[in-house]
């Protein structure tokens, strides 16, 4: 168990650089599954990580938007020459994110699910390691928390080049490991099992819409991938363990050096 006095989260410092080294998350837990190497120099402050900050304001324009009005106007502030042009015009990929949130205001049926506290800070401990998560939309009495995704396509399959096989964009980006993380840091914190589900609008034109839930088996894989993967991870975080480069991500094709001499029949798996 921790014994650390640990940062006090708020809106303001949950996503510094600091917290997420007091803190684990399931954004850095699945970013070290992908590349050890690059996640250590994201948090070490060597390396400013590949994530498309583009798509990740257009998601968070969006967020804000349900969050409350003042939260969205907040945001619109504080970004408002990445928002709009020079004339007042809203770029296209809000004018796209427009058509979204316009796509799910504009449903009851959103509107009514839809309904709890809205960006929660939750923390608790998992396997002896503290873990911190913000919850979009959290419905204590009626024991369910909501995420909402954007993506490309709903249905467009992704093809997995490990388990060569097609999947849905949902276990693509591990997103049931996050809705595990979640729902165990929301029960630790109010003592309520709730059930996890996602709301997910597509960027085509017009937007999809779904909402996906999340199988108990799906559920008991991210388990028993946290309890597989903590162990290793936790290591490299302490900087007890050196971490593995995968040579394919932004990071390793950065700081590539030539070496050895590979086969043109080696080049492709």
């Amino acid at each position: 168990m921790s014994q650390r006095k640990l940062t006090k989260l708020t809106s303001k410092n949950y996503y510094d650089k600091s917290t997420d080294i007091e803190y684990q998350s399931a954004t850095f837990f699945k970013k070290f599954l992908k590349c050890e190497a690059e996640t250590m120099a994201e948090l070490n402050g060597t390396y400013e990580g590949d994530m498309n900050q583009k798509a990740l304001l257009v998601g968070n324009y969006l967020h804000s938007y349900f969050e409350s009005p003042a939260a969205h106007k907040s945001f619109i502030d504080e970004h408002d020459d990445q928002i709009h042009k020079s004339n007042g015009d809203l770029y296209s990929e809000y004018i796209t994110a427009e058509s979204m949130i316009a796509t799910l205001a504009d449903d009851s049926g959103f509107n009514n699910f839809y309904q709890g506290k809205k960006e929660v800070i939750v923390t608790g401990q998992l396997g002896g390691v503290d873990w911190k998560g913000k919850i979009d939309c959290l419905n204590l009495d009626r024991k369910y928390f909501i995420d909402l995704k954007t993506t490309r396509e709903i249905r467009r399959p992704i093809w997995n080049n490990e388990k060569q096989q097609k999947e849905s964009f949902v276990a693509a980006y591990n997103y049931q490991f996050q809705m595990y993380v979640y729902q165990q840091l929301i029960y630790q914190q109010y003592g309520v099992l709730c059930q996890p589900q996602i709301i997910a609008v597509s960027k085509q034109d017009p937007p999809a819409k779904q909402v996906i839930s999340i199988p108990p088996e799906r559920l008991l894989e991210a388990k028993e991938l946290l309890n597989d993967r903590q162990e290793r991870i936790e290591e490299l975080r302490s900087g007890l363990a050196k971490p593995n480069r995968c040579e394919e991500c932004a990071y390793c094709r950065s700081t590539a050096k030539l070496g050895s001499i590979v086969s043109m029949d080696d080049l492709v798996s």
